[in-house]
């Protein structure tokens, strides 16, 4: 697409950087970007996306509906390799093949737990019991732990080895995604994946969900757990086991809603204790002066600052509430704002269309627009479009809920919805053609994020999921109903 085919680099996503053992914990991976009252999600959120829904419906509505059907699509691409299933990260034009990322599995429960009809349930019960299952069937370590990303489904990788299991091998073990490296484990995508696990818990009333998040955050304070000055939370695990040096502000901004729910539903005060260590690492990132959070430290010292991302500024308010620190989603929304057309250098948008947002970090704004992203790569465009941060800022604002903040909340939704409706056509998942017009690209033209990795225009979950939260202002990082 675009000039955008061939093999694309192994550190095209964040999460692969801890799987080879590589990157830092400034990474603002949620890895790489649920639910509310200890788990569920905001008991009033809309019924919207509803398969069942008038076809006089509202476009926003649609563009809801269409939404879930790119996430069912993403999860039945392999039908013949069983029932146990996750989704597919990114269409198949993306190269990463069957690539389910833990990271963007969480979303996509706690996005259909948002929607809140009967069938969003169910699907999102059955990515939860696929997650529990790979906590269970790690063909190496059996310490509650989950990877950064699994196969899905069969594929010939880029030189000529064949890949010919399901999520689930013929052992009974799960398929890890060994082929990129995607093996470490990063506390994000723990959190987010302990915070889906705990959402469903809630509600459903399964005690199997609850298990397997106290599985997660047992394993997230043994491994990581740190006294450095700084304190908080460190990185995580790469591939083979070793600790990685890093502490990042995103990933103890999860472990502050994470910690949070699993006092509420245990009773155990002990995470409360958790909680507080990973809110005091994240509230020591804040430049009062500048009205951000830096994104972490390398060595638990000294603080990393540069580059600035966008998450950290949108999720600690998602998750702390905090109205001394609601001005990083004025530093976001006005130091990391875009504007996507054909006219820009090395956009990829169609002519005609523009699309408005955010972009990564304030190092996109700085990328080099003469060198590709990476090896086998575009170059980037400056002013692409990041539309998973989009909606999450979208969110933030509708939950800040200040003078304007609804505007501008309603101006970023309606561009993400105009970028399903008009990007990344003709993509497939598992070779199927996808759902039409269903599905958010990650970004609408090739942005360099500054970490050594790039997004590009191809449907995906996690911006998909984040757009459906947005969208039915469902906060997936409060603790509990109104904090």
């Amino acid at each position: 697409m675009n000039g955008m085919s061939g093999r694309p680099d192994p550190g095209f996503s964040r999460r692969s950087l801890i799987g080879v053992g590589v990157g830092a914990a400034f990474f603002s991976a949620a890895g790489v970007g649920a639910a509310n009252a200890s788990g569920a999600g905001n008991d009033a959120a809309p019924a919207a996306g509803s398969a069942h829904a008038s076809p006089h419906a509202s476009p926003r509505a649609s563009a809801q509906r269409r939404a879930v059907a790119f996430l069912a699509a993403a999860t039945d691409g392999y039908p013949d390799h069983g029932p146990v299933r996750l989704a597919q990260s990114y269409a198949d034009q993306a190269g990463l093949f069957s690539t389910a990322f833990t990271y963007d599995n969480a979303l996509a429960i706690l996005a259909l737990l948002g929607v809140r009809t009967a069938d969003a349930q169910r699907r999102a019960a059955s990515l939860g019991d696929a997650l529990l299952y790979a906590q269970a069937h790690d063909p190496v370590h059996g310490d509650g732990r989950l990877r950064q990303g699994y196969n899905v489904g069969p594929y010939t990788f880029y030189d000529g080895s064949r890949q010919p299991d399901g999520f689930v091998r013929a052992d009974g073990t799960v398929n890890v995604g060994s082929q990129f490296g995607f093996t470490g484990t990063a506390v994000g995508d723990m959190a987010w994946a302990g915070i889906a696990l705990s959402a469903l818990a809630r509600r459903t009333g399964e005690r199997r969900f609850l298990r397997g998040a106290v599985r997660i955050g047992e394993w997230v304070e043994r491994n990581g757990r740190t006294d450095e000055p700084l304190g908080g939370y460190k990185f995580g695990v790469d591939g083979g086991n070793q600790k990685l040096p890093f502490t990042s502000t995103e990933h103890n901004t999860d472990l502050v809603c994470l910690f949070g729910r699993l006092a509420r539903l245990t009773g155990n005060r002990v995470w409360w204790e958790r909680r507080s260590r990973a809110r005091e690492f994240v509230l020591r990132m804040w430049e009062a002066d500048g009205g951000f959070f830096y994104t972490g430290t390398n060595d638990g010292v000294n603080i990393n600052t540069s580059p600035i991302p966008e998450d950290t500024q949108t999720w600690t308010h998602l998750a702390l509430d905090s109205r001394a620190h609601a001005r990083s989603l004025d530093w976001a929304a006005r130091e990391l704002a875009v504007l996507d057309h054909a006219e820009r250098r090395n956009s990829t948008v169609p002519a005609g269309q523009s699309y408005d947002g955010v972009t990564f970090s304030s190092a996109s704004l700085l990328a080099n627009e003469d060198a590709p992203i990476a090896d086998s790569q575009p170059k980037p465009d400056r002013n692409g479009v990041w539309f998973e941060g989009t909606a999450h800022l979208a969110l933030a604002l509708r939950e800040r809920h200040g003078r304007g903040d609804e505007a501008r909340a309603q101006r970023l939704l309606d561009s993400t919805e105009r970028a399903q409706d008009l990007l990344g056509g003709a993509q497939t998942v598992g070779g199927h053609a996808l759902p039409e017009r269903a599905g958010v690209v990650s970004a609408s033209s090739p942005i360099d994020t500054g970490f050594g990795f790039g997004y590009y225009p191809y449907r995906h979950v996690g911006a998909t999921a984040w757009y459906l939260m947005a969208a039915t202002r469902f906060n997936p990082l409060r603790v509990g109903a109104g904090g």
